[in-house]
């Protein structure tokens, strides 16, 4: 289903906040992926408005469940949670701290984290499991998992892709933040993944591939599945999106802006804003 103007409008708003408060955290941090933080604001916006969630009773049985896999950009679903009321503003300002709630890498400590990650190629697994779990048990639940480009270079997601194919769980919907750069640069120099969707639907995925920042392909990806089968999205994005210095360059992987290209982020978003 197409979404309306209006939503579309609402959403890209949204993601320009997301963008702003996401840089802002990691400025009072010290340090953030900021690069993949970036990148996945299109998708983790669109996703926490499209799954059935509540903030007010985070562990709600009816809940959809979400793992970011790619734990080290955990800056941005920071911005998501406190958008959606998980977080408050007092726990960001202490974002990096030492004994605060919110650190370099999500955990369950924080409301609306579902497992800790961070540490690369472990989320397909859990999600896998999750997916399981709710299947056997019945229920209609849905997992969305979120993994980097970069981190499929880890055979642990692929084990746990053919368990997801093998046991029809069409409840999992697997994300790929397809922005082609990774810390040490390109996924293709690195280690080549192409022909992604091709390996995805070969190991019983439906595979959908689109525009990671165009708000109606991502929701329509959302929304898609295939009886029998998982999901993988392959969302192709530009990593430090919205950030000019930092788009598509792998040396902002990890890195904290200065005042002045903070500055010029927020004017550039500011322009967006007003002619949206």
């Amino acid at each position: 289903m197409s979404l309306t103007a209006e939503k579309v409008k609402e959403l890209k708003l949204t993601c320009a906040d997301a963008r702003e408060k996401t840089v802002e955290i990691i400025i009072s941090g010290g340090g953030g992926h900021i690069g993949g933080d970036l990148s996945e604001t299109d998708v983790l916006v669109n996703l926490y408005d499209y799954m059935k969630h509540d903030p007010k009773n985070p562990k709600w049985e009816g809940r959809d469940y979400f793992v970011l896999s790619k734990g080290h950009s955990a800056e941005a679903l920071y911005a998501v949670l406190f958008q959606q009321g998980y977080l408050a503003q007092a726990e960001l300002d202490q974002f990096g701290k030492l004994g605060a709630l919110l650190g370099g890498h999500p955990t369950k400590k924080v409301n609306g984290v579902e497992a800790n990650t961070g540490s690369l190629g472990h989320g397909m697994g859990l999600a896998t499991g999750m997916a399981l779990a709710l299947k056997m048990d019945g229920k209609d639940n849905r997992v969305f998992v979120m993994t980097g480009d970069g981190e499929l270079a880890e055979g642990s997601n692929w084990e746990a892709a053919m368990s997801a194919a093998k046991f029809g769980l069409t409840n999992l919907t697997w994300i790929v933040d397809r922005n082609c750069l990774q810390i040490s640069g390109s996924t293709e120099d690195v280690m080549p993944l192409e022909s992604l969707a091709a390996k995805a639907k070969a190991f019983g995925f439906h595979v959908i591939e689109i525009d990671g920042h165009d708000h109606n392909e991502i929701r329509e990806a959302l929304e898609s599945r295939t009886e029998g089968k998982p999901t993988c999205i392959i969302a192709k994005t530009t990593k430090g999106k919205g950030m000019a210095p930092a788009e598509n360059q792998a040396g902002w992987h990890h890195k904290t802006p200065t005042a002045e290209q903070f500055e010029a982020m927020k004017a550039d978003l500011e322009k967006y804003r007003k002619e949206l």
